[in-house]
């Protein structure tokens, strides 16, 4: 990693961005869908940030997918032409969609449904609230078990539902293959051609009831340049990639998929708090800094620290065990990649923009990692 200057003005722990490199990574993306910005539909969970998406407009890449209604919030103040609310609205969540209808009225919102009873539901939050029909997609479930309905005939009833309700608009298909994260290529192209062996037998078989299907929004990171390539190559439907993590990337993807050759843009200061003896050294990089989820030596790569054990893990504390940690002195600042960037980003409320290897003075507000922006 390159020594970053103006470090000492910062207070740690910090985020620290690379809008060079995130631009630089939006063009990779682009390349990878052979030019053509109109194939991509990138996830905004990753970043949460309204001057990427500014970014990726600047690229033509005007449709994006969110996980929370702060996010659809966000992307249609940014000017996104186009804004999928990849989760099914339940709950007062539905009334917060559609209230960004009438918040946002030049935005194309839409969101995904698995189930008669809440496609019931938002029919009929949008018949109480007069408004034009939503546009739904059916999340499709092709193998991660997570969300969607499973391929068949239900899925295919549940297509004609959406399609025959005066309050919805049937969009398409969405399929996230989030289950496939093998780390040899190989594997991942076995793996991608089961999952979509279900999707395109799906389409087939909805395409045979004699419902149109006007979009299919496709895959997650790892498989980003397996479906780019498979929309370059197909002129069928209408085919939509939705990577999230190439926008930042991290030291997991960097691990497991380097054949992406995305750029690391995201990179977090902490510094040295205390020497407790026997080799150790605790920074102030606790849980509320760097996403947990992950076993503890899988949290965040030091490339200082290549060796370091990590012993322990709490809420502003991160305890390692290294050979050399006479060299360290407390007030040392340490540089580290999140391992998992996109949760990592979300518990902080800024970051610090590095231009040529310079911390700067500007902020960017992590616009969308509250649950509530104004609605």
């Amino acid at each position: 990693m390159e020594k970053i200057a103006n470090l000492e003005n910062i207070a740690s722990p910090a985020l620290l961005l690379f809008p060079d490199r995130i631009e630089r990574n939006i063009v990779k993306m682009v390349e990878i869908c052979a030019g053509d910005p109109g194939l991509l539909r990138p996830h905004v969970k990753t970043h949460k940030l309204a001057e990427v998406l500014e970014m990726q407009q600047r690229h033509g890449i005007h449709k994006v997918k969110c996980a929370t209604i702060a996010e659809v919030e966000m992307a249609a103040s940014a000017g996104v032409s186009q804004v999928l609310l990849a989760y099914q609205p339940v709950g007062p969540n539905i009334d917060r969609l559609l209230r960004l209808r009438d918040l946002f009225p030049k935005v194309k919102i839409s969101a995904l449904v698995d189930n008669s009873e809440t496609l019931a539901a938002i029919a009929n939050a949008v018949e109480k609230a007069n408004q034009t029909p939503l546009k739904l997609f059916i999340d499709l479930d092709t193998g991660m078990q997570r969300t969607g309905i499973a391929p068949g005939e239900k899925a295919c009833e549940l297509a004609q539902e959406i399609a025959q309700n005066s309050h919805t608009e049937f969009a398409g298909v969405h399929a996230y293959d989030g289950h496939i994260h093998d780390a040899d290529l190989e594997d991942r192209k076995a793996s991608f051609a089961k999952s979509q062996e279900l999707l395109l037998n799906f389409l087939a078989d909805l395409e045979k009831t004699g419902l149109a299907i006007p979009t299919v929004v496709a895959g997650g990171s790892p498989t980003f340049a397996l479906h780019a390539e498979f929309a370059q190559t197909q002129e069928h439907w209408n085919w939509e990639c939705s990577p999230g993590t190439p926008l930042l990337w991290d030291a997991g993807y960097g691990t497991n998929h380097a054949d992406l050759e995305f750029e690391k843009a995201a990179v977090l200061l902490s510094r040295v708090i205390s020497k407790p003896g026997n080799n150790r050294i605790c920074i102030d990089l606790g849980h509320k800094a760097v996403s947990a989820e992950n076993p503890i030596e899988r949290r965040v790569i030091f490339p200082a620290l290549p060796d370091a054990t990590f012993v322990s893990q709490s809420e502003e504390h991160l305890v390692l065990e290294i050979t050399n940690a006479d060299s360290w002195q407390v007030g040392d600042e340490i540089l580290g990649y999140p391992w998992h960037v996109c949760p990592s980003l979300a518990l902080h409320a800024e970051a610090t923009l590095i231009e040529e290897n310079r911390a700067t003075q500007e902020r960017w507000t992590i616009h969308a990692r509250n649950r509530r922006i104004t609605v």
